[in-house]
C-alpha cells in the first residue's frame, strides 16, 4: 500500500493508494475545510447527521490504515475522490463555498 501526503491550502491531507485509486483522510479534509480544533469530533457529529438523513456519503467511506501523528499506522475513515466531493458538499463552511464555486 502506497501512502503519501497531499497538500491543500497549505495543509497536509493524508492519503493512501487503495485498489488503484487515491483515498483521502476525511478527518484531514474536515480540518482543512472547517479549521475545527477537533476535526475528529466534527467528523463523528457530521457522520451521525448524514446517517440520520440517509445520506449515502457515509456508506462510501472505508477505514484504511494511515500514519498518525504518533508515528503508528491507525485505521482512519477515508473516501475516494468522488466521496470527498460529496462530503465537501455536506460541510457548511465559507471555505467550502469558495471551493465549490471555483
Amino acid at each position: 500500500m502506497d501512502s503519501k501526503i497531499a497538500i491543500f491550502k497549505g495543509r497536509q491531507i493524508r492519503r493512501t493508494l487503495h485498489n488503484n485509486e487515491w483515498w483521502f483522510s476525511i478527518i484531514d479534509i474536515c480540518y482543512v475545510l472547517t479549521e475545527s480544533s477537533d476535526a475528529g469530533a466534527y467528523w463523528r457529529k457530521l457522520k451521525q447527521r448524514l446517517k440520520e438523513e440517509g445520506s449515502e456519503v457515509v456508506t462510501i467511506c472505508h477505514g484504511l490504515k494511515l500514519l498518525s501523528e504518533d508515528g503508528k499506522m491507525r485505521e482512519t475513515d477515508c473516501a475516494n475522490t468522488e466521496g470527498i466531493f460529496r462530503l465537501i458538499q455536506s460541510i457548511p463552511s465559507p471555505v467550502v463555498s469558495l471551493f465549490v464555486r471555483s
